[in-house]
């Protein structure tokens, strides 16, 4: 049954809350346990709709997995039978496309249906496959699937033509079991790619210069189970500092990690906010104070995030000034806007840059979501808005937040999920 979330605005949040693993490092992880030849065990996972998702995929392999009460889940290989991911549960996430390299290098084949997911823009796969192809793969695209194979892939030097995320996991993972050394340039050198890099040499990978734009990997013959604990989620996290901005609270993560979240930090403080931290946890304090319009460009890590872009375009909103917010990665991705627009904010879009001039209040009104990190920022601000707002088609947001109307009601939000 589908459900919507009711949010009745005007309080500050005050609180602490603890963050949750990664939703980006955690997809790759389990797509990572087709590579080992023994059960792993994975800690820190976050009970997110993708997770369910990819756990699916993998028990639709025939792979044995087993969950406990705190989610942390066994995996176990070994039983796999059918080495294809389907179009009906790649269509609902992008980040399943990972399975292909593992699948390959693991397998000698693969048969993985071209993705879907959000509705942000392109984001091409030619890049995975030509990076196989020069591994050694044979690749053909036959409806809408991509079938891979190779008797055992070898290592190359692979040249990104962009960075690329799941681009730089997919080859990564392929290159571990690859004959020789495979080198990847302008890697992408997000936390989530380093993440996967760790766990990966702690099955027995020969990996070096994880978070620079450059890989070395050794390619070794097999790959063992080991237990690896994901990180925690510095979009969750910042999200949760926004939400504490944009209300004039004062809220505490824990369990965090502020060097992940540098860039999102500075302009927290650029906003007016007090910042305070520790080795796992962050606090920020607005004192009650109304945010200062902030100049934000998206761009890879360790530069702004694009998943934080429409958090700050809520933000500046209602902040006092003008806020000036450019988006790099994605080329559809101020769909938020409009619908804050008819919140009463004073937003205008040219191209790939938004331009608010903040406004002292927004009014509720019912929203849609239309994507994962769009409906993030459709709650903030109907924490800061007149009445009771409602944000529908929340399935975007079960994707990527684990119990976000409890960890906010935990800070004091007025918030309610109600049948839609």
């Amino acid at each position: 049954m589908s459900s919507k979330l009711i949010i009745s605005g005007g309080l500050p949040l005050t609180g602490e809350i603890r963050a949750s693993g990664a939703k980006n490092a955690v997809l790759p992880i389990l797509a990572a346990t087709l590579l080992s030849d023994t059960p792993m065990h994975v800690g820190n996972v976050p009970h997110l709709q993708d997770v369910t998702t990819t756990m699916e995929l993998l028990g639709r392999m025939g792979v044995d997995l087993v969950v406990d009460e705190r989610m942390n889940i066994e995996v176990d290989p070994r039983s796999i039978r059918e080495l294809r991911a389907p179009y009906e549960l790649v269509k609902t996430m992008r980040a399943a496309i990972v399975v292909l390299g593992p699948l390959l290098a693991r397998y000698g084949r693969a048969e993985v249906s071209l993705p879907g997911g959000c509705a942000i823009g392109s984001r091409p796969v030619n890049l995975h496959i030509n990076g196989l192809q020069a591994m050694g793969a044979h690749i053909d695209v036959e409806g809408g699937y991509i079938i891979a194979r190779a008797e055992r892939l070898h290592g190359a030097r692979i040249v990104m033509d962009q960075v690329t995320v799941t681009g730089t996991e997919n080859l990564m993972m392929a290159a571990c079991l690859a004959r020789g050394e495979s080198v990847i340039e302008n890697a992408a050198r997000e936390p989530e790619v380093v993440d996967l890099a760790h766990c990966l040499i702690c099955m027995g990978a020969k990996i070096e210069g994880a978070g620079t734009d450059t890989l070395h990997i050794d390619g070794v013959d097999s790959l063992t189970g080991c237990h690896y604990d994901v990180l925690p989620d510095r979009i969750e996290t910042g999200t949760y500092l926004v939400a504490a901005a944009i209300t004039g609270g004062r809220v505490r993560i824990k369990d965090t990690r502020p060097d992940l979240l540098e860039a999102v930090l500075l302009k927290l403080v650029e906003a007016g906010a007090e910042i305070s931290t520790g080795d796992d946890w962050i606090e920020l304090d607005m004192q009650g104070r109304r945010p200062t319009a902030v100049k934000v460009r998206t761009a890879p890590y360790p530069a702004f995030p694009t998943d934080m872009q429409a958090q700050f375009t809520a933000l500046n909103a209602v902040a006092e000034g003008t806020g000036v917010i450019t988006e790099t990665i994605f080329e559809n991705r101020f769909m938020h806007v409009h619908e804050l627009q008819r919140m009463g904010s004073d937003i205008q879009v040219e191209g790939n840059t938004a331009v608010s001039r903040g406004v002292p209040r927004l009014r509720a009104a019912p929203l849609m979501a239309t994507d994962l990190r769009a409906s993030a920022s459709l709650i903030l601000a109907g924490l800061v808005a007149d009445g009771d707002t409602s944000v529908d088609r929340i399935y975007h947001i079960d994707r990527g937040y684990e119990c976000i109307e409890e960890k906010l009601a935990q800070l004091g939000a007025r918030i309610r999920r109600v049948p839609s």
